[in-house]
């Protein structure tokens, strides 16, 4: 069966039924194959493929299965090498809240010791957010990094905490370094919309291949393109979220500019009023020097 599905994934062509953004192909994906999901890890952390040799997953889902709560969180937890935890997280919809979301997930993880347990024992962790927009607008990077720095000297002040962002909107900006690594063709895999792109993206890596021929078999099974439907609609109605909040935040703008407009005018009435008056006060000081 395996096989057949291989040989049909070399003829696939057209749009593929759901992109590797859904978040649930996303996770059935990299659960489904753990090669594919190292590989995602090593580009990602910069690692040798000998450097690995343990990536497990310890928040595992029956995929396929029905999910009563649509808003139910789809990371995935990781420990590497049985010594560094790490969080996935692909997030599409901007709810407004990633910064203080992706520090509070990273926090949690962290606090992992038990009573009695020294500090030392706590093992670092990493969390990883691929996001379809742009974190900071005025200063968009694909592949952002973040630890605990001196504001000062910038020296790091720990390796326990690191934040990665993935600018999925902007992987056009990725680095030579990103690209040594094969990041910005992850980011690619995960945005192409036809098994054709799938493929050509695919024959850049080995790893990237496993993730192709998982994507294929993942759509080709009923329950899980229901799954990814379900959370297509819930996308929707994020999306419908954020325009309407859009929609706020221009009249709240757009009252507001009036406002400022209908100040200034006032103001200005105001000073055309005084003018006038000092005009006439002027004139009445004259007629009456002449009548004296």
């Amino acid at each position: 069966m395996k096989k057949n599905l291989n040989q049909e994934f070399l003829h696939a062509n057209g749009p593929v039924p759901y992109r590797m953004i859904n978040d649930y192909l996303f996770r059935a994906v990299l659960q489904s194959n753990n090669r594919a999901l190292r590989g995602l890890i090593c580009a990602l952390l910069h690692l040798a493929e000998e450097e690995v040799f343990s990536v497990e997953i310890t928040n595992p889902i029956v995929l396929g299965e029905a999910v009563k709560d649509k808003e139910f969180r789809l990371d995935i937890n990781i420990v590497l090498n049985n010594q560094t935890l790490i969080n996935l997280e692909m997030q599409i919809a901007n709810k407004l809240n990633w910064r203080e979301r992706s520090v509070m997930y990273l926090c949690r993880s962290f606090d992992q010791l038990n009573h009695g347990q020294d500090y030392m024992e706590a093992k670092p962790v990493i969390h990883i957010g691929f996001l379809d927009y742009s974190l900071m607008e005025e200063c968009p990077e694909f592949c952002a990094s973040y630890k605990l720095i001196n504001v000062k000297s910038h020296k790091k002040y720990s390796d326990s905490l690191t934040l990665y962002v993935v600018d999925l909107s902007h992987i056009e900006l990725a680095t030579e370094e990103d690209k040594r690594y094969h990041i910005h063709e992850w980011a690619m895999l995960f945005k192409a919309a036809t098994w054709e792109e799938v493929r050509m993206i695919a024959s850049k890596d080995e790893y990237l291949e496993e993730a192709a021929q998982s994507m294929f078999r993942m759509s080709a099974d009923d329950l899980v393109r229901k799954r990814c439907r379900d959370r297509e609609e819930y996308y929707q109605d994020l999306r419908n979220y954020e325009r309407a909040v859009e929609e706020k935040e221009r009249i709240i703008e757009e009252s507001e500019r009036k406002r400022e407009q209908d100040r200034l005018e006032h103001k200005q009435d105001m000073r055309k009023v005084v003018e006038e008056n000092e005009k006439l006060r002027a004139e009445i000081a004259r007629l009456r020097g002449e009548s004296s």
